[in-house]
């Protein structure tokens, strides 16, 4: 704080950083179509999150009964899965994959 023509002034920081470390690549293009494709299951700790993808695969096999499912379960709560012991195991999966389907389950 300091003092000018008698009035107090004060510095005013931001909490927020100048750039964000992980630069931007965008958002994928949506798939045309599923049928043939392999979608994978991403599933957090959350509770509800392994139902929700029971259904979601349910109704995907049944819309589209040539698609595959593959699931991964995330290494631990609140992460970034690249970011954890199981990020190599986590590219490997991506890697083999058409699309993704994540649910946080709450």
């Amino acid at each position: 704080m300091d003092s000018v023509n008698g009035r107090s002034t004060y510095e005013v920081l931001s909490p927020w950083a100048e750039a964000d470390p992980i630069p931007l690549t965008g958002i994928t293009p949506r798939l045309d179509d599923l049928a043939g494709k392999k979608v994978g299951l991403f599933c957090n700790f959350k509770r509800a999150a392994a139902l929700i993808l029971r259904a979601v695969e349910q109704g995907l096999q049944e819309r589209y009964p040539s698609l595959t499912t593959s699931w991964y379960r995330a290494s631990g709560r609140n992460v970034i899965e690249v970011e954890t012991n199981g990020a190599e195991k986590f590219k490997e999966w991506v890697a083999g994959l058409d699309g993704v389907v994540l649910s946080v389950g709450d």
